[in-house]
């Protein structure tokens, strides 16, 4: 298997494939292109290539002090299951820019175990999970 890049270069995203693949998801069926290009360019986004190729897509919304939002972490339907998704949250809690923030928040309908592995804990909605840098 090849090794997974991760990359914060706005430059290499494919805003296309991305935008498409989050469309494709529960969360993101209503929303736009032009949406997503507004989203993207006031987020912190990240990518993930494998052989050069995008596999996957996250973002964080920010103010870079105190709080974190994650969100449309997304891996192509064909590359699931090879920990890409876990690199891409892994590489934003990593982040230089993110390393002061303490309180970090997402919502989830089905992916729990993925970021209770990060120690984020799910709130009394069963959607809203939360995290606390110590």
């Amino acid at each position: 298997m090849a090794e997974v890049e991760i990359s914060f270069d706005p430059g290499r995203i494919d805003f296309a494939a991305t935008s498409e693949a989050i469309k494709q998801s529960y969360w993101g069926a209503q929303r736009s292109d032009d949406i997503h290009r507004r989203a993207f360019d006031n987020s912190l986004c990240v990518a993930a290539f494998m052989d050069g190729e995008q596999v996957g897509f996250a973002r964080v919304i920010t103010d870079y002090a105190c709080f974190a939002y994650l969100c449309d972490v997304i891996v192509w339907p064909d590359r699931r299951g090879a920990g890409i998704g876990k690199k891409l949250i892994q590489a934003l809690l990593d982040h230089p820019d993110l390393a002061a923030v303490g309180g970090w928040s997402l919502r989830t309908a089905d992916a729990h175990s993925l970021y209770t592995g990060f120690g984020f804990e799910v709130a009394s909605d069963g959607k809203t999970m939360h995290f606390r840098r110590r």
